[in-house]
Formats: structure tokens, C-alpha cells, sequence
């Protein structure tokens, strides 16, 4: 093993918009930006359509954007951090325009052009190229990085664990960078702080919108660091990612509805008119009407033909691109949709400054449970997120932590422990996602959960070079955290616990959700092998 990299850098682990915007507002001071691809390659960003949520209509304000935060959380969002995000926003979009990010403006150029999402009561959604937003922004903080000297980019680095010191803080990263020939080396960075920025966990379900890379890695290199997890059992899926058997499957994004586009199903039925809120009902009450309607044996359709028609070549370039690739025309036909796993509102619990429970780590974007989203993520309200605790993790690193953690590196750290090495075998992640899609979820019961957890455990006990594969180990954590929730809220729907229970959060750490699962695992045993 190597050493590389001055011990007074901060180490920020992904390199999509969470992990981009971070290294960004830490300069001057010396950041290492690990990514697992090439940069931009693999993350979530570049797929986000709709846009970033901000209050800057006439008729607008954070006030009334925090209101609809909260409404749509479903009682887990927190006000204060509601209300702070909120404020935050119209910031969040100058320091983007900053950065050289082109948003979609009037034909005067005076004024951005706002959108209406789902759950939304203001007009208030930022745009570019129509629905492509995350390429473009993404596209912009790449620029900015490539011209910050403060910043090293280390493509093809896979992060396999936190380095942890005598005290249990963590001290840096043990990274594989492949080589061009499949070949690596372990390599140790140090740095005074690291920065998880890792995304989501959607590629551990058989129907995603995510990059099939997106596995929770970042949740699980927190936890086998000990950090607490908190509320994994809320995972979002849209309602509309497109069924053309594609993997992962394109979304078409919920500005179409915002546009008037309808759900239909197989015999035509407008099936979301009884439904309050209709087509612009909060994310889990479309992606549960849908579920049912393909549960009953129809097909579910959203069609744009009679309030766009042409006009989506133009509107939503990037919908009508994803549509003819897969051998559909949006203009001439209604477009096939499914509900798909698509965010995870539950990460790494992290404080008002993005701190984990662990020493020197620190956790932004999709991978953090900050208290914003709840049990239902806002619609556009996921880029914004990133965006503002980036800001305020820098803040926080660059101002508290540079002494203390700069001592702790006078000499070569003594006592530093290596975690086991995370990995996941091929052949069990298709038996990892089908049991995830299956059994943890649009809806969920303890049957279900109970042979999950069993099923879970099984593929961790027979895997080969680790003590607890990662994909299998995480999915493992979100699993008993669903089952520990019994009632129904936003995201996590329990068919027989249909009803709201006491608010609430959900937080375990990985020693207890191995002992738990144990336990459930051993109580329901008995109940299968009679059945």
C-alpha cells in the first residue's frame, strides 16, 4: 500500500452535483476529488429532468415553498431545515449561473422561465434545455472544477473503505484506482476531513431510473465506520420512468404532467381524476395509483398528445429523444410508464452542518438524511438539497475543523484500522434487486419483509471474498428498517399497516441492524417452513 496526497486535504468522495459543488465552495483550500467512472460518467445528476426548486415568482416565496416541503415529507420533513433549504435556494441558482450554468429564460432574457411540478403550489421550477437540466448544470460545476487549481480529480478511483484513527475518527480513504488493463492497487489518502457524496441506492431494485452503479455504496462505508443511518426504509419511486425494456429505464419527467399530460390505462380510463391533486398528486400517491392499475393487469400510459403534440420536440427534447430510442413517438402515442425506484430520502443522519455521527465525516446529497425531505421528497427539491448543505459542509470544514484535524496528522496517524473490503458478487445482485423490487417495494407487508431479510442474509453468509457483501448488507439495512416502521407514510406503504402511526424517524446503526435481522430472521423462520 501507498501513501499519496498532502495530510492537509480534504478527501470528497463522488462526482456528481453533491460531491462537484462541495470541492468547488472548500477552494482554496486543497481538495482530492475521488470518482469511481470518469467525471460525469455514472452519476444521477445528468439524469435529473425537471429542474431545481426555488422561490423567485412574483407570487412566490421560501415561506410557501417550505410549506409545500413539509406537506409533501408527510410529517418527517423538519421545519427548521424546510425553512432554512427554502431560503437558500434563489442563492443556490445565482451561484449556479455563477459557475456558468445557462438556465432556460423569456425571449427578453430578463427573467427565468418557471416550471410546475407535482405538489407544488407556486410556479417555481429552474430549468435548462428544457428537461435538461442535470446535464447542463452538471455539465457547468465540471467546467469550474476543471479551472479550480485547489482541486485534484482522481478518475477511475473506487473507494473500498474509511480509514479509521486509534479514536474511531475517520482519517481518510482506502481507494482501488483500475488501471487500463482491469489491474489496481490499494491505495491510503489521507485527509483532515472526508466528504461521502456518493448518491443513491437505486440500482439495488430490478426497475430503476437510476444508474445501475447507484447501489449505496457511500450508506455502506458509513455504517461499517459505525455512523448512524437513519430512515432507509423511504425510498421514492417515480411514477413514471418509461417501460420500453430498457435497464436502467428513462423517466419522463413530472414537468409533463405539470404540462397537463394525462394517465391512462390500457382501456383509456383516466384513472387519476377522483384522486386529489390528480396527475399532480405528491410522487407516492401517483406511484401507488399506477402500481394498483398494473396490480389489476392494465397498462399505464401517459399521454402528452393533446396538450403538447409537437410541441414536446421542443419542450421536453431530452422525453422525446429517450422515447424514440426505444422505438416510440410521444407525438403520435401515448408513452408506457411503471413506477420505478428513483431516490432514497434515508442516508447517512447528518446535522445542520452535513456531520455525521462519526468524526471527520462528513455526508452530502442523495447519500445524507439531513431532515429536508421526509418521507416524500418534493419534486426538484434533490439538486437544491446538494446544493445548499455543499455550501454548508464547506463552511463547516473550513471553519471548525482545520486545526483539530490538522494535528491529528503532525506524524503518520498510529493505530489506523482498515475495514474489510466491501465488495458484491455479480451473479447474487440480480437475486438482490428482484427480492428488492419484489418485496421492499411500492408496497410492502411483513411476509414479504420477514422473507427478505432471510433471503438477505443468505447472500451475505455465502459470500465469497467478503465478510458482508455491500449491495446485499445495505439492502439488508433498508429491509429491517421497513419492517421496524409499522404504518403507512409517504414512501413506505405497509399493506397491513395501512394507517399513519406516532411521527417518528427510523435510525439504526449496522451492529443493530444485523442483530435485528437475526432475530426477525429466526421468528420467521418457523412461520415459512409450515407455510
Amino acid at each position: 500500500m501507498t501513501s499519496t496526497h498532502p495530510r492537509d486535504r480534504v478527501v470528497v468522495v463522488g462526482g456528481g452535483i453533491a460531491g462537484l459543488a462541495t470541492a468547488l465552495h472548500l477552494a482554496p483550500l486543497p481538495v482530492t476529488l475521488l470518482v469511481g467512472a470518469s467525471l460525469g460518467e455514472q452519476a444521477s445528476t445528468p439524469l435529473a429532468q425537471g429542474g431545481i426548486a426555488a422561490s423567485l415568482g412574483a407570487d412566490d416565496a421560501p415561506a410557501l415553498h417550505a410549506a409545500d416541503t413539509l406537506q409533501a415529507g408527510a410529517g418527517l420533513s423538519e421545519p427548521d431545515v424546510a425553512v432554512r433549504v427554502a431560503a437558500a435556494a434563489p442563492s443556490c441558482i445565482e451561484w449556479l449561473v455563477a459557475q456558468g450554468a445557462a438556465f432556460d429564460r423569456t425571449a427578453s432574457g430578463d427573467a427565468l422561465i418557471l416550471g410546475l411540478e407535482a405538489a407544488h403550489s407556486r410556479r417555481r421550477i429552474v430549468h435548462a434545455d428544457g428537461d435538461g437540466t442535470g446535464r447542463s448544470v452538471l455539465a457547468a460545476l465540471i467546467h469550474a472544477v476543471g479551472t479550480t487549481p485547489s482541486i485534484q480529480v482522481l478518475e477511475n478511483h473506487h473507494v473500498i473503505d474509511l480509514t479509521l484513527d486509534a479514536n474511531g475518527a475517520v482519517a481518510g480513504v482506502d481507494c482501488a484506482p483500475w488501471g487500463s488493463d482491469g489491474s489496481h492497487e490499494t491505495v491510503l489518502i489521507p485527509g483532515r476531513a472526508v466528504v461521502l457524496a456518493t448518491g443513491g441506492i437505486g440500482g439495488l431494485y430490478a426497475h430503476t431510473t437510476n444508474p445501475l452503479g447507484a447501489q449505496g455504496d457511500g450508506l455502506a462505508l458509513a455504517a461499517r465506520a459505525g455512523a448512524v443511518l437513519r430512515d432507509l426504509e423511504f425510498v421514492q419511486f417515480h411514477p413514471t420512468a418509461i417501460a420500453a425494456g430498457l435497464d436502467p429505464m428513462p423517466l419522463a419527467t413530472e414537468a409533463l404532467r405539470g404540462e397537463g399530460a394525462v394517465l391512462t390505462n390500457s382501456r383509456g380510463e383516466a384513472f387519476m381524476e377522483d384522486i386529489p391533486g390528480a396527475e399532480l398528486a405528491p410522487r407516492d400517491v401517483v406511484a401507488r395509483a399506477i402500481f394498483a392499475q398494473i396490480c389489476a393487469g392494465e397498462r399505464v400510459f401517459l399521454d402528452t398528445r393533446s396538450v403538447l403534440g409537437e410541441r414536446i420536440t421542443k419542450r421536453f427534447p431530452g422525453v422525446t429523444a429517450l422515447c424514440r430510442d426505444a422505438g416510440l413517438d410521444p407525438v403520435r402515442d401515448p408513452i408506457p410508464v411503471r413506477p420505478a425506484a428513483h431516490y432514497h430520502m434515508g442516508g447517512i443522519k447528518v446535522d445542520d452542518r452535513g456531520r455525521s455521527s462519526v468524526e471527520g465525516l462528513w455526508a452530502c446529497g442523495e447519500v445524507a438524511s439531513t431532515g429536508l425531505h421526509g418521507a416524500n421528497r418534493l419534486a426538484s427539491n434533490s439538486l437544491l438539497e446538494a446544493l445548499a448543505y455543499a455550501a454548508w459542509v464547506a463552511e463547516d470544514i473550513k471553519g471548525t475543523a482545520g486545526q483539530r484535524l490538522t494535528e491529528r496528522f503532525v506524524a503518520p496517524p498510529l493505530g489506523v484500522r482498515h475495514l474489510p473490503f466491501l465488495a458484491w458478487h455479480a451473479p447474487n445482485l440480480q437475486r438482490i434487486r428482484s427480492v428488492m423490487d419484489r418485496q421492499v417495494g411500492v408496497q410492502r407487508d411483513i411476509a414479504g419483509l420477514h422473507d427478505a431479510i432471510g433471503r438477505l442474509r443468505a447472500l451475505m453468509r455465502n459470500g465469497r471474498a467478503a465478510d458482508e457483501p455491500a449491495a446485499a448488507m445495505v439492502s439488508l439495512m433498508i429491509a429491517v428498517s421497513a419492517c421496524r416502521r409499522n404504518e403507512s407514510r409517504g414512501a413506505h406503504q405497509r399493506l397491513d399497516y395501512p394507517e399513519l402511526g406516532p411521527v417518528q424517524h427510523t435510525e439504526i446503526t449496522l451492529d443493530q441492524a444485523l442483530r435485528l435481522a437475526a432475530e426477525i430472521d429466526e421468528t420467521a423462520a418457523p412461520a415459512r417452513r409450515v407455510a
